[in-house]
């Protein structure tokens, strides 16, 4: 049976302000959920990052996630424009010889979202 998709569940205690980060600074749209449900789905395209508080049998004291979360997009240097001030850049649009070019910013729990195009041949 194939797998179809990945949806990150971003655990915070702060739902509602993450909520408007990112629909007013990322373009992202609530379509599910709310602060007061303690949980919501964020969509923007074909993207989906789903909030939460942690419920009673997870062990939670602050945000955190050792890696990233790495969106590929069609037009990274327009996003770039588009994102840049509206967020904590963790590094700037740059080309990378392992031909990506991206960019990484902090969404206000700290997590790091990077967004990358694959370099032309």
């Amino acid at each position: 049976m194939p797998l179809k998709e990945i949806r990150p569940m971003l655990y915070t205690d702060q739902v509602g302000p993450t909520i408007v980060f990112y629909t007013s600074r990322l373009g992202f749209s609530c379509v599910a959920g709310g602060e007061e449900e303690g949980w919501a789905a964020l969509r923007r395209d074909d993207i989906e990052i789903d909030l939460s508080r942690p419920n009673a049998h997870i062990p939670f004291s602050a945000p955190q996630f050792t890696g990233s979360f790495y969106i590929i997009t069609e037009d990274v240097d327009t996003l770039w424009a588009e994102l840049k001030d509206k967020a904590r850049v963790c590094y700037p649009l740059e080309s990378f010889e392992y031909g990506m070019r991206e960019f990484a910013i902090y969404d206000n729990n700290g997590y790091l979202l990077q967004f990358g195009q694959e370099l032309p041949d």
